[in-house]
């Protein structure tokens, strides 16, 4: 007995076309016309299109961060991700001073295990690096499931990594078949900028983007692939806002270097007005890096259709506005960086940028679903509807209209930086290998039944500059 899904159109990063959909067990097995068997339940999704499973690469849940955590654990998180049409997420599992790999990897199967409404993997934050840790990659990629590492620039003397340990793991990452991901700020400019303000009696949410100029991103993303490309290792950039930044991977593309990079429906709406909010209201705003002048956002825009920009993810770290951001009421440098946005992903990129003409209905599935399987081990498991591939569906009524209010919102923050932003079209219906977990827009499921993901080694595409694997 299995489930037909009749009358959609299915869309994926290379199609468009009506057909049914046949799911049995945890898998599509059948998309066509009179698909049906014996006993099947059949769903009517007339005038709705048919999108793989989101997709989120850059989530931060239950992390902790000083004295406390992020307001959203796995289980308010990733049901704020399901809500939205994401079935599945990267979270970054983080090695802290004085672990081992494995050690940080545990913590985060512990934070995770029976507790996600969505299926998930991790990606591995290395904060300390030795030489342990060198040995220690390989055996997290060929036995833990884990093929990508992220690598701090920026936040001095708590995350920050220096060149000589970022270059040992691109050259290790590059040797084992993982990806290397970076955060792009120049942390040693950042930190004297900040101190400088502080100094100065400049304290208010305006100075957080002032202390993390542009500049110091440009300047870290074109040095981190400078690096990669002595190491001969593939390189993602995470989290990239900037124009200096995306010219600097235009470039390396250019020259057939092998980078790749994501940015966030923050950096494609919001602008560094937002900090002059009344009152503390800027603090809502405080993330790393930081929001950018209003004209950074076609530069945005432009590398998305231009395949320069390969992944929308949310980087979803919330903290609650009252309690948790205001600790900086006093001095921006200890407002917890970070927002929500793992719910509202979906909804915006098809509002303003499919219904708008920035992207194609089949860019946005490849941005928000495929292009992240395909670099993160999951694809065609993950990422897109075919025969074979795991049953995520997400069932989107493009007739349906809302506002974007925290009020209506499942994640466990007390604002987003979305608020009356008008969305068009809903997941009214989500499938995640198999089950309905979403019908009508509400969570059908009572219990989280999301698995961990082990995932395939990073192959290696590039080869002197040619494309070896689509």
């Amino acid at each position: 007995m299995g489930i037909v899904l009749n009358g959609g159109t299915i869309v994926t990063a290379a199609d468009v076309y009506q057909a049914d959909v046949r799911i049995e067990g945890e898998s599509i097995v059948a998309i066509g016309y009179e698909i049906k068997q014996p006993g099947d339940q059949v769903i009517n999704v007339d005038g709705c299109f048919l999108f793989p499973g989101g997709i989120d690469p850059h989530t931060h849940f239950d992390l902790p961060v000083g004295d406390m955590s992020t307001s959203d654990d796995f289980s308010s998180g990733t049901e704020a991700a399901l809500m939205g049409g994401t079935t599945t997420i990267l979270d970054f599992a983080t090695q802290f001073k004085g672990e081992t790999l494995k050690k940080g990897l545990q913590n985060w199967h512990l934070k995770a295990d029976g507790k996600s409404f969505v299926d998930y993997g991790f990606h591995m934050a290395i904060t300390n690096w030795n030489d342990r840790i060198v040995h220690e990659m390989k055996e997290i990629v060929q036995k833990e499931g884990v093929p990508s590492f992220k690598f701090y620039m920026a936040y001095k003397n708590v995350m920050q990594v220096d060149d000589s340990a970022l270059l040992q793991a691109l050259r290790q990452a590059g040797e084992c078949g993982a990806l290397v991901c970076v955060h792009c700020e120049n942390g040693d400019v950042v930190d004297n900028l900040v101190q400088r303000a502080r100094i100065q009696g400049h304290t208010a949410p305006l100075y957080h983007p002032l202390t993390r100029p542009p500049e110091a991103e440009a300047e870290a993303t074109s040095r981190v692939i400078t690096l990669a490309q002595i190491a001969d290792a593939p390189l993602y950039i995470v989290h990239l806002t900037c124009s200096g930044a995306l010219q600097a991977v235009t470039n390396a593309k250019l020259n057939g270097l092998e980078v790749y990079a994501e940015t966030c429906p923050q950096y494609l709406l919001l602008d560094d007005s937002s900090y002059r909010a009344e009152g503390f209201n800027g603090a809502k705003y405080v993330i790393s890096p930081p929001l950018r002048p209003i004209q950074h956002q076609e530069v945005l825009w432009s590398g998305l259709r231009t395949g320069v920009l390969d992944t929308i993810a949310t980087d979803h770290c919330a903290f609650n506005y009252k309690g948790q951001k205001d600790l900086g009421l006093h001095d921006f440098s200890k407002i917890p960086s970070g927002a929500p946005g793992v719910e509202t992903r979906m909804g915006l990129l098809y509002t303003y940028g499919v219904m708008t003409g920035k992207l194609t209905i089949n860019q946005f599935v490849a941005l928000t679903s495929t292009n992240a399987a395909k670099l993160f081990g999951l694809y065609p498991r993950k990422g897109t509807l075919a025969p074979g591939s795991d049953a995520d569906i997400v069932v989107w009524d493009p007739r349906v209209s809302s506002v974007i209010t925290v009020r209506t919102l499942h994640q466990q923050v007390d604002y987003t930086p979305f608020e009356g932003y008008k969305q068009i079209g809903q997941a009214t219906h989500v499938f995640m290998r198999g089950t309905q977990v979403v019908q009508d827009a509400k969570l059908r499921v009572q219990q989280p039944t999301g698995i961990y993901l082990s995932r395939k080694p990073f192959l290696k595409r590039k080869v002197g500059g040619n494309d070896v694997q689509s």
